[in-house]
């Protein structure tokens, strides 16, 4: 147990002096907080920084958020990825203010019941809002206690999970919880990082069990991804005679639920890009096309696939548009797309065009 406080003891000490200054540290307000977690899910803190002040901007509270229509919030979570955060955190909302008198939650339960909240999101608000004892297990300080205490079984298996959940119970402090949390977190993302720990500049270097027996390179044990599946994708710029373009929503639910996007969709095996382009927007729209020559094929990474998106120019042959694979279509002016919600693939197209993304 000794070892368990000199550890706490250090790691609050280290904070003290090398806290990063980040808008989201500077409060005690669990909107402000929670919104900052959400964003943070999957995304670089140096990105999420003009992301949260903008977002705060057009939603300052829970109840300004509520309100909002869900193509707003998409709007302005544009480009940010992993829109299902998006959408969450505004359902959550919704459900705050309608059900909870606008307070956000203070156990855990309560908190775990609402849309895109798990168990580290949780622990998050209610340590750096409520400044409840809880450990935050994050990404960062699961590698940093991997590395204290040289532990050798892989990540996600669930003796690991346990062991680390006990060894985080343990650390957290009575005082000041938030901090020792938020330090371990900086540690690890300033430190103790994945690939070239600096080890030298370490706080802990004494009490870590993998450098002292050379394992930091090699630990936390990892599960081997294999290579990213590779889907080619079909995209049509589809014009009427007042020169708009024809643009479909997609789906409430999904990877980019309630985006907008050029009509078009996945090719199947065998088939033509043609093809797949003429077949994919009668599924989608219900209309006949001729597809002309192609714009561009744009490449994009999502976090479990690529995808190349073939785009071509594309003219309307027969049939009026119906919303059969999409939430809904419009004709929009060229110079309004910017007023609509996009996902990164396709404001790549957008810049191939030439306007403005």
């Amino acid at each position: 147990m000794k070892v368990i406080n000199a550890i706490t003891e250090r790691t609050l000490d280290w904070y003290a002096h090398h806290q990063r200054d980040l808008s989201w540290r500077q409060t005690q307000d669990p909107y402000l907080i929670w919104v900052s977690e959400i964003m943070l899910q999957q995304t670089q803190v140096e990105t999420v920084i003009p992301y949260f002040h903008r977002f705060l901007s057009m939603f300052p509270t829970v109840q300004a958020l509520a309100k909002a229509s869900q193509q707003d919030v998409l709007k302005a979570w544009e480009n940010m990825g992993y829109y299902t955060r998006a959408r969450n955190l505004h359902a959550a909302a919704r459900q705050v203010v309608s059900n909870l008198d606008g307070k956000i939650p203070r156990s855990r339960d309560a908190l775990l019941s609402l849309p895109g909240i798990g168990p580290y999101t949780a622990s998050a608000i209610l340590s750096f809002a409520f400044g409840q004892r809880v450990p935050t297990l994050d990404g960062n300080v699961r590698r940093v206690l991997c590395r204290l205490f040289a532990i050798r079984t892989p990540l996600g298996q669930a003796q690991t999970e346990r062991r680390l959940s006990e060894l985080a119970k343990d650390m957290v402090p009575d005082k000041d919880p938030s901090s020792f949390n938020q330090g371990l977190m900086d540690l690890g993302s300033a430190i103790c990082t994945p690939k070239r720990p600096s080890c030298d500049r370490c706080p802990l270097q004494e009490f870590c069990q993998a450098f002292q027996l050379e394992l930091q390179k090699t630990l936390p044990i990892t599960k081997k991804r294999g290579p990213l599946p590779h889907k080619q994708m079909t995209a049509g710029i589809i014009r009427n005679g007042q020169d708009r373009l024809l643009i479909a929503q997609r789906p409430a639910k999904g990877l980019l639920g309630g985006l907008w996007k050029f009509p078009g969709g996945e090719r199947k095996m065998g088939e033509g890009l043609s093809k797949a382009m003429e077949r994919s927007v009668m599924e989608e729209l219900g209309v006949l096309i001729r597809v002309d020559r192609e714009l561009a094929a744009v490449k994009h990474a999502y976090s479990h696939f690529r995808i190349t998106l073939h785009t071509f120019h594309c003219a309307l042959t027969g049939g009026r548009p119906r919303a059969l694979g999409c939430a809904r279509w419009q004709w929009i002016q060229p110079h309004r797309l910017t007023d609509v919600p996009f996902s990164r693939a396709e404001r790549k197209i957008l810049e191939v065009m030439g306007m403005p993304s």
